[in-house]
């Protein structure tokens, strides 16, 4: 019975989410590993990413905050995570000199979440990084099956951000 009902479990391992997973962790990774050998990135930064201290949960903030600012509720909700996770990680962005909490103009109880101009910086090693990742995986499988796994996730994901 057991041999026989682990011949039938491989889809636990081999199921669409689990390879997405591993392939957004090593993505990310990948990303992490070139901001922090990314010269333009303030070093004290860079040290943080490459001991490890900067992780992908840290990469929600640079994906999802405007650049004109965001309500922590907006970019916790955008990011997928509860306010207060959210707040952590803004804690520790703020402590490290990426954004600034600053009165929301058009509600004086609000506060906006901004980028400082070194979080300008990581923003843009971000881009960077993100650019090269994505190259480097189309090298890896292919022109054509790269553009099928972009439309198709894309589809999937639909206007989800």
């Amino acid at each position: 019975m057991i041999e026989s009902a682990s011949a039938h479990d491989g889809w636990r391992l081999t199921h669409l989410g689990r390879l997405l997973g591993h392939a957004v962790r090593r993505f990310d990774e990948r990303v992490l590993s070139l901001m922090a050998h990314n010269i333009e990135v303030p070093l004290a930064l860079s040290n943080l990413a490459a001991r490890s201290q900067v992780s992908a949960a840290h990469i929600h903030i640079t994906r999802h905050l405007a650049l004109e600012g965001s309500r922590l509720t907006d970019l916790a909700q955008r990011a997928g995570m509860s306010k207060q996770a959210m707040g952590d990680l803004v804690d520790q962005c703020e402590a490290w000199g990426l954004v600034v909490r600053e009165p929301d103009p058009h509600d004086t109880r609000a506060r906006l979440v901004r980028f400082t101009p070194t979080g300008l910086a990581w923003l843009q090693a971000f881009k960077e990084a993100v650019v090269q990742a994505e190259a480097e995986f189309r090298s890896e499988v292919g022109a054509d099956v790269a553009t099928v796994v972009t439309l198709g996730l894309e589809a999937y994901a639909g206007d989800r951000g």
